[in-house]
């Protein structure tokens, strides 16, 4: 989703708190101290630059424990239609500026996207900054997971890039608000799985509407990013009868996919990979992938990918209307794993979630159903839709039940 053209914004005016919070050792026990700024501050004006600059969001927790290393950043966006649930980054960001911008367009995206996908659940996002490599401690997750456990259930978290499921289970051991655990501990396990066939199955739904017909076979997918969804979708693509291309900047995940599917082929990088004769281009990395130059070297007439925020700007799902790409928007079909990890809440069921992702396939063809009908590019129809669902069932919370 854009993080400048289209961001949810609730179908009602927000509380906004910016909480900040450190753990401090005090003995056997650590305290945790929040310090919340009331939902009753005035209206926000230029005389408030940090409101401003968190218009939409209910609270943004900072978060810091200096023996382990742990700083993380907590964003709630939503929680209209229930407590907010978002995966944890793990990820080396440049500096503290760049990890909030992107826990804060993560968190309204996951708004959307639960919408969208019709689970009573609201947006968050964390990130935690650093070398998941060399940083992740046992003792750090458990810092972190203390913080989670401070918000009582407001914000839920599961997996991200540089998370995995054992490391839920980790921070589970000191929050009970965590998701996406290994099966061993009762979780849903990698919700990479579910993501990647939900994306699939957006691209059938995408297949369907410029070609008429869902099916993969014989057409030319270049996917960039091959880690824990890429992957996975590749599989797809392979059984579907596709022709597939990748690139990643690990070459060790490159290697491993084309030794599982001997006849996927590479790209150097990913300015190569969107030049050649594609059909689809799949973005399975970071966001900001849908950029000015990719779009113009762009030959594919289907863009449908499990990167978050793929819309580097505003406007650019516009130029891509414009020069007839039917973009598949990535909230709605990169759903599946959300799906999946919220499964978890009421006691998993594989087949249960699987069915469920599915739907995705008829969600996205919702989408290009009001794009059509209104005359606006997909990603403007896709907000419609879950602005609609945020505005007729959040309404619902305000009926007093006694």
């Amino acid at each position: 989703m854009c993080p400048g053209s289209h961001h949810p914004r609730g179908p009602r005016a927000q509380a906004h708190h910016l909480s900040s919070a450190r753990t401090t050792p005090a003995g056997p026990e650590e305290r945790v101290t929040t310090v919340t700024v009331p939902a009753a501050a005035p209206p926000l004006t230029s005389a408030f630059p940090v409101f401003d600059r968190f218009a939409g969001h209910e609270e943004v927790v900072f978060c810091s424990d200096e023996p382990t290393g742990l700083r993380a950043i907590i964003a709630i966006h939503s929680t209209t239609l229930g407590p907010a649930l978002g995966g944890t980054r793990f990820y080396p960001y440049a500096d503290e500026q760049a990890a909030l911008q992107d826990v804060l367009a993560l968190s309204r995206g996951m708004t959307y996207k639960a919408a969208a996908a019709g689970l009573d659940l609201g947006g968050g996002k964390a990130v935690i900054i650093g070398d998941p490599a060399t940083l992740k401690t046992e003792s750090l997750l458990r810092a972190y997971g203390r913080f989670v456990e401070s918000l009582h259930g407001r914000y839920l978290t599961a997996c991200d890039v540089g998370t995995f499921s054992e490391d839920m289970d980790v921070v589970a051991r000191e929050s009970r608000f965590v998701t996406g655990r290994t099966v061993a501990h009762g979780g849903a396990g990698d919700s990479s799985v579910l993501t990647a066939y939900g994306v699939y199955q957006g691209m059938r739904a995408a297949a369907l509407s410029a070609w008429g017909t869902a099916s993969l076979r014989g057409r030319r997918v270049g996917v960039a990013g091959v880690g824990k969804v890429g992957r996975h979708l590749v599989g797809h693509l392979v059984e579907d009868g596709a022709e597939v291309v990748v690139t990643d900047v690990a070459p060790a995940a490159i290697a491993t996919v084309t030794a599982t599917h001997p006849g996927v082929t590479s790209a150097p990088d990913t300015a190569a990979l969107v030049r050649l004769g594609l059909d689809v281009y799949a973005p399975c990395a970071l966001g900001g992938a849908l950029d000015d130059d990719t779009v113009d070297a762009l030959t594919a007439r289907i863009v449908c990918g499990a990167a978050n925020n793929q819309l580097a700007h505003p406007g650019i799902d516009k130029t891509l209307a414009d020069r007839g790409v039917l973009y598949a928007p990535d909230f709605v079909v990169n759903a599946g794993g959300l799906i999946q990890v919220a499964d978890e809440l009421g006691g998993f069921s594989f087949e249960r979630a699987r069915a469920r992702a599915s739907r995705i396939y008829d969600t996205t063809l919702e989408v290009f159903r009001i794009a059509e009908t209104d005359g606006v590019p997909p990603a403007v129809a896709a907000d419609r839709m879950a602005e609609r669902r945020i505005a007729e069932v959040g309404r619902l919370r305000g009926i007093w039940l006694g």
